[in-house]
């Protein structure tokens, strides 16, 4: 037993020193891309991409819990109005509005949650999708507070400069944080108890589990999180309306999650990556991404259940298979 447990303790040593070494090299590609191009268009695609990758994956750690929400595109947009309120008619500054704007997202999400933390997964998506349209209609009545319908203009930014590498660079140092935050409380014992309520949270309740607790828990970390994405949309676009946090963000943000793989912690960002980066490459078929983003959404349902983050291991396991049956023939 010994040997077996020191065997299995040195393999999953290398498979996470194999992980550490492809994500050190997924970030050094990452620190190179403002030296690669010297396009700012390029630069801002790639801005936004990190925004939606905290969003999108915000939003994957609330699912984990069994709970599927219909209002973080809102939670994301309150985030953003927050921030950008705090900044241009308070002038706060927005290093400060930031995580004002995460702790304003995460104590709404919290207050909302906690009464119908017990509903089953579809009467709680009801509920949120309701509390979404109502945060955003009261945003909107603020006047000109918020700007209503129109939004809020010339809101100060973080970097008194022209150029977007330094945007780019604190994002991404921001995002990788988020990332790791989200990473460490997936594996971690908060994790497997969300994951179990997920599972059934009845049989969580019949051991122990708070599943109230863990539920409410999920909802306020990933709450914080949207809140933290729409403060930097806010800071970075100068420009908020409520058009850019209504039902579609959240249905979009729903699709990077399912095409990337729920079952993944690196779904949402293959997700994001695949559906909202590349299309912004082809301006000519623009027009076209809903039904091309559609068509990819069945492909990989249809063909990858566990959304494109699993084709790496399926294509382990094929060769696996393939060496087998090849070291089967050779013997015989």
């Amino acid at each position: 037993m010994g040997l077996i447990t020191a065997t299995r303790d040195f393999m999953n040593r290398r498979k996470n020193v194999t992980q550490i070494f492809i994500f050190g090299v997924l970030i050094c590609l990452l620190a190179f891309v403002p030296l690669i191009t010297n396009s700012p268009y390029n630069l801002h695609i790639f801005i936004l991409t990190l925004i939606y990758i905290i969003a999108a994956a915000s939003l994957r750690f609330i699912i984990t819990s069994g709970q599927i929400p219909l209002a973080h595109g809102a939670f994301m947009g309150l985030g953003a109005y927050v921030s950008g309120v705090l900044a241009k008619h308070f002038g706060v500054t927005p290093w400060i509005t930031l995580i004002v704007a995460a702790l304003v997202a995460m104590c709404v999400g919290t207050l909302i949650s906690f009464p119908f933390a017990r509903l089953k997964a579809f009467y709680y998506s009801m509920i949120s999708l309701f509390f979404g349209v109502g945060m955003l209609q009261a945003i909107e009545s603020m006047g000109k507070l918020t700007g209503g319908i129109t939004g809020i203009t010339a809101i100060p930014t973080l970097f008194n400069s022209d150029s977007k590498v330094p945007f780019y660079y604190c994002f991404l140092v921001l995002t990788l944080i988020s990332l790791f935050i989200l990473y460490r409380l997936e594996v971690s014992r908060i994790g497997w108890n969300l994951k179990a309520i997920e599972q059934s949270y009845l049989v969580a309740g019949s051991v122990g589990i708070s599943v109230v607790k863990y539920r409410v828990l999920a909802v306020a970390v990933g709450c914080f999180f949207a809140g933290l994405a729409g403060g930097m949309y806010a800071t970075y676009n100068v420009t908020v309306s409520p058009v850019s946090f209504d039902m579609t963000a959240t249905l979009w943000l729903i699709i990077y999650v399912t095409i990337g793989g729920m079952g993944n912690f690196a779904g949402p960002i293959i997700g994001t990556l695949v559906l909202f980066l590349l299309p912004k490459y082809y301006s000519g078929l623009k027009q076209y991404t809903p039904f091309i983003s559609a068509a990819i959404l069945f492909l990989v349902l249809y063909t990858f259940r566990n959304g494109l983050a699993s084709i790496p291991g399926l294509v382990v396991s094929f060769y696996k298979k393939r060496k087998k049956v090849k070291t089967r023939i050779d013997n015989s």
